[in-house]
């Protein structure tokens, strides 16, 4: 249990695919195609552009489990 206890410490947030951090992570209107999610922590550290190209990795895939740019790698 100690990894999921991790995970809801880190505090997911919504990126837009402009880039900007839309609130928290699960309350994409889109179910079909949801935006990308990262850890706060995470998303504050890459640049707005950065941010923008991993949301539109994810929204042009249309899936829901994509891998990350190499910027937005989330290492444990």
């Amino acid at each position: 249990m100690g990894q999921l206890k991790q995970w809801r410490e880190q505090n997911w947030v919504r990126i837009g695919t402009d880039g900007s951090i839309k609130g928290p992570c699960g309350t994409s209107k889109n179910k079909k195609n949801p935006d990308r999610c990262l850890p706060k922590r995470k998303a504050l550290s890459l640049s707005k552009a950065e941010r923008a190209a991993t949301a539109r990795k994810k929204k042009q895939s249309k899936k829901t489990v994509v891998a990350n740019t190499p910027k937005a790698k989330v290492r444990s």
